[in-house]
């Protein structure tokens, strides 16, 4: 079935696809991907002296917004990294800015930290966490980076870990 889904999502713009990818786990289109094998001792593994359920994650860069971490947990990931965040919006690159080598079969990224900001990613942030705080069996790391326009880097990160590390079980 991944192979004929593939092939027509290769056909969508790669920004598009990703799009689609994040709509499709907002609205509960996307199967539990590990659970016929969740509870398989295979799968433990354990980092930074917590347990996982299994050492397989998301990056970020995926779920820049913190929009989706509720969705990726339940597919039975070990980790997600959410961002990167910025301190505020910023559109990022202008497009055309993923590509794709088919032949590779590789993406080449040079989004730009495009997101909507430190204070949307933090209310969704605050929103999971309520119901999974920080320590529990899934790990949340937040991606941070300055605004492309910034005139003083050093201040965005401090502003953002001051924010953001509450809702983190690492910041990156």
């Amino acid at each position: 079935m991944y192979s004929n889904l593939r092939s027509l999502i290769f056909k969508l713009d790669p920004e598009k696809a990703h799009t689609l990818a994040i709509q499709s786990l907002k609205f509960n289109l996307v199967s539990n991907v590990f659970d016929e094998n969740k509870n398989d001792p295979i799968f433990k593994t354990q980092i930074f002296g917590k347990d996982l359920s299994n050492p397989i994650g998301i990056a970020a860069g995926f779920d820049k917004n913190a929009e989706v971490i509720n969705e990726i947990h339940f597919l039975n990931f070990g980790f997600t990294e959410v961002g990167t965040i910025t301190p505020t919006p910023q559109y990022g690159n202008p497009k055309p800015r993923v590509f794709r080598l088919e032949k590779d079969k590789a993406i080449i990224n040079r989004n730009g930290f495009n997101n909507l900001g430190m204070l949307e990613a933090k209310k969704k942030l605050e929103h999971y966490r309520k119901k999974f705080p920080v320590g529990s069996d899934f790990l949340v790391g937040i991606n941070i980076g300055p605004n492309k326009d910034s005139k003083d880097r050093f201040s965005d990160y401090k502003v953002l870990a001051k924010n953001l590390s509450k809702f983190a079980d690492y910041i990156s």
